[in-house]
């Protein structure tokens, strides 16, 4: 890291290679309206390779969404609906045994495929979660004595719904940590919506075309961790995540009770990357401190946990973020 960096050679660098971003959003836009942040964090998501949980009512196009990069990207993409009687085979594959043969051979199930949208992911039992975690940490899947490597580029979208939680599995903090980023998504405005009133009145829907190949996606991976972050940045996050641990030496002392738990070293790592993807979808070559604000909610959103005083009074995370925000000092 030591030697000296030409930022504007590689500024170049970033805004050729990042070309693509704009033809992206314009495919992905044809078939979407609005929900910019969804989609904007979807492309941090496939660019830095990190996991998505998405919190939002049902109806949102958030299976849309998905359906509509894997098809920009040209990628294999498989929903699993989770449900209370779902097992761990279900999802990764079984043995079969085959009479013709007299011998077993393996059915894959639906994780082996690029883009995976696991709707309702709270509403199965531990073991399915757990399977579905375990391929997203590993990239690998074993069924019988067989070991697969999971194809690349490989992205879980998991969603769950914040209402109705009876019957529900909540995801253990564990688990939950190991997804890079969580995105709460809202309604669309007035004016968005009678746009989405107008497209389902067409005869036909809009399609996204492909623009990029899988190859591409992994190729574009390797140039967003050349974006240039300077050690003042550096700081910044780490000051960020050790405030959500230690308030107390960052002048808030009033969240001391309130915080059960702060951002783990997977905090940090998440927040450099995300920062680095957002740099590069904003065609920059090196990372400011916006860029940090932009991703900050996304990342330590469910990564604090609260204690029963912060739930007494009302006081969510994303207030918390905000104050920590408005009090480490930017560089």
């Amino acid at each position: 890291m030591q030697e000296t960096i030409d930022i504007r050679e590689l500024n170049e660098k970033i805004q050729r290679e990042s070309a693509f971003v704009d033809l992206l959003n314009m495919e992905m836009n044809k078939v979407i309206i609005g929900q910019k942040a969804m989609t904007e964090r979807l492309l941090i998501g496939i660019l830095s390779n990190g996991h998505i949980l998405l919190e939002g009512v049902p109806g949102l196009a958030k299976t849309l969404a998905i359906k509509t990069l894997a098809k920009t990207i040209n990628v294999k993409f498989n929903r699993i609906q989770f449900t209370p009687d779902l097992l761990p085979a279900d999802l990764i594959g079984t043995m079969v045994y085959s009479q013709k043969n007299e011998e077993f051979s393996v059915k894959k199930g639906p994780i082996f495929a690029n883009l995976i949208l696991a709707d309702e992911i709270n509403r199965s039992p531990a073991k399915v979660q757990s399977a579905l975690l375990e391929a997203m940490q590993e990239r690998q899947v074993t069924i019988g004595e067989q070991t697969f490597k999971l194809a690349e580029p490989f992205l879980v979208l998991a969603t769950q719904n914040p209402i109705e939680q009876e019957g529900t599995y909540p995801l253990p903090e564990a688990q939950v940590d190991r997804f890079m980023l969580k995105i709460v998504i809202s309604y669309p405005s007035k004016q968005e919506e009678k746009l989405i009133i107008r497209e389902n009145m067409c005869q036909e829907m809009p399609t996204a075309n492909t623009i990029l190949q899988p190859e591409d996606i992994i190729k574009v991976r390797s140039i967003v961790r050349e974006v240039y972050m300077d050690e003042k940045i550096e700081n910044y996050i780490t000051d960020i995540v050790f405030a959500t641990r230690n308030p107390q030496d960052y002048n808030l002392s009033k969240f001391k009770s309130l915080i059960s738990y702060g951002g783990s070293p997977r905090a940090s790592i998440n927040l450099a990357l995300a920062s680095k993807a957002y740099a590069f979808i904003k065609r920059r070559g090196y990372v400011i401190p916006e860029d940090i604000r932009a991703v900050c909610h996304d990342v330590l959103r469910h990564r604090i946990g609260l204690t029963y005083e912060a739930e007494a009074e009302n006081i969510t995370t994303e207030e918390i973020i905000n104050e920590i925000l408005n009090t480490v000092e930017v560089p």
